[in-house]
């Protein structure tokens, strides 16, 4: 056998080895994600409880749906949670970013406490926070009583006017650090012969950060943004830990109306207003999206 033959035997050997090795992850993505997602919305349709017949209902759970108080109730809360989360993330993650740009063995030290809590599981971080804010037996409450002030201590978690933004800052502290993470790859993708260009132009920091960071920043920008809008519409975890949806269902978000439909009998509807829920996610990324596309921050990308 010649050299040339041997390499392209290996070669076809080496392309086919790839081409296998993407079986198991297609069965596992048909298994737990496309067959879940066809069965979610076949049952949309029915008024299936979960465990026995499935009887055609047709659009009536979608009509329910728009007269739901409650479901209504639990999109508002999503949109509220989301509409404050996205911005705080993307801000505190970029201010992170920025200060922490120079390579250092500090800043490095100071990355890694940030990011630390982006791997904890969001339910045991929920209730570490629970420990710290619960009213009477919080960590916070015992503070206070022993200084002699426990009939100060307000108690967030169970304040309608206060258990929504705890979930919020709980939620950036614990995803600061990856938004963090991914502005800090892009801004080490900046040439700094653009920064030194524009200090020879009479560029101050103001100019540089606005005309070139930022817009330089774009992907990443974008990722950011995407990615923290569909975790923060499907928010789940934190508020079952910190709140259970209380109090008075002012903290109770799609997801987790969802999550008590389907264990309370109406598995049929629950699935109809999965499908609301995933075209309440689809919509503002799609527009998100295009409007990137369409601006000037996305540079890597022909228009």
């Amino acid at each position: 056998m010649t050299l040339t033959k041997a390499r392209e035997k290996g070669n076809w050997l080496l392309n086919n080895l790839h081409k296998g090795m993407i079986w198991p992850a297609f069965l596992l993505f048909l298994a737990f994600v496309l067959l879940p997602l066809v069965f979610s919305v076949g049952f949309s349709f029915t008024s299936w409880n979960g465990l026995g017949k499935a009887d055609w209902v047709g659009f009536d759970n979608f009509a329910v749906f728009f007269q739901d108080d409650r479901a209504r109730n639990a999109v508002l809360n999503s949109l509220l949670f989301a509409g404050c989360s996205v911005p705080l993330l993307n801000f505190l993650g970029l201010g992170y970013a920025l200060l922490l740009d120079k390579n250092s063995t500090l800043n490095k030290i100071v990355k890694a406490i940030v990011y630390v809590p982006a791997v904890i599981s969001p339910l045991i971080m929920g209730y570490v926070w629970l420990l710290i804010l619960k009213d009477n037996y919080g960590v916070l409450y015992s503070l206070f009583s022993l200084f002699g002030n426990g009939d100060a201590y307000v108690n967030l978690l169970g304040d309608k006017n206060w258990a929504m933004a705890v979930i919020i800052v709980v939620n950036a502290f614990q995803y600061v650090g990856l938004t963090m993470t991914i502005y800090s790859a892009g801004l080490q993708d900046i040439p700094s012969e653009l920064y030194e260009s524009a200090s020879v132009d009479g560029a101050n920091w103001f100019q540089k950060f606005t005309h070139i960071t930022i817009p330089m920043l774009g992907p990443s920008i974008m990722i950011n943004i995407i990615t923290n809008i569909i975790g923060s519409l499907a928010v789940f975890d934190l508020v079952v830990s910190l709140t259970g949806g209380g109090p008075a269902y002012h903290t109770e978000t799609l997801s987790l109306y969802i999550y008590r439909l389907a264990y309370g009998g109406r598995s049929g509807y629950a699935s109809a207003v999965s499908v609301m829920m995933f075209f309440l996610i689809a919509i503002p990324v799609g527009i998100s999206y295009y409007i990137m596309r369409k601006s000037n921050l996305y540079l890597n990308e022909e228009k």
